[in-house]
């Protein structure tokens, strides 16, 4: 195996564990899921207003990979050497304090950021139809689950 497929594999390792971990959520014991969607809501927009979106484009450095010298069947060569563009690639640099504004405001509103793992579809088929409006108490058991409008909802058994 070619040091580029092992990194291919351990790259392809790395976001599938990721994929995986804990998820960051609000929480609030006894909070109504409504104003938890509201407040999260109006921090967002807070954070935003105060830290707006700033893209700036950057691009990696090229890089130069050198000739080498081959030979086959008595005969030698030397393949030339090339250069590889900088990747271009976008930054919103406003992201991390916008977020830390975000987290700043929750907690002001009582709330505080837990890693919850996440729901396996068994979990959310068993569980979904029967929680409540209110966040519950948190277990072991607890999960978060994504629903088709994006919000990250806590499943508790």
């Amino acid at each position: 195996m070619t040091m580029l497929n092992k990194s291919i594999q351990l790259s392809l390792l790395a976001i599938t564990v990721a994929a995986c971990g804990p998820i960051p959520v609000y929480y609030r014991e006894g909070a109504s899921v409504d104003r938890l969607d509201a407040d999260n809501l109006s921090c967002k927009v807070a954070a935003l207003k105060d830290a707006p979106v700033e893209n700036q484009i950057r691009q990696h450095p090229p890089r130069y990979y050198p000739g080498e010298r081959v030979c086959a069947d008595g005969s030698c060569w030397t393949r030339p050497g090339y250069w590889v563009d900088g990747q271009v690639y976008t930054v919103d640099v406003n992201l991390g304090l916008r977020k830390q504004l975000e987290q700043s405001c929750m907690a002001n509103k009582g709330y505080s950021q837990v890693a919850l793992k996440r729901c396996t579809m068994e979990e959310v088929s068993s569980r979904l139809a029967s929680q409540p409006a209110r966040l519950p108490p948190l277990n072991e058991q607890a999960c978060v689950w994504q629903s088709p409008d994006k919000q990250l909802r806590i499943l508790s058994p």
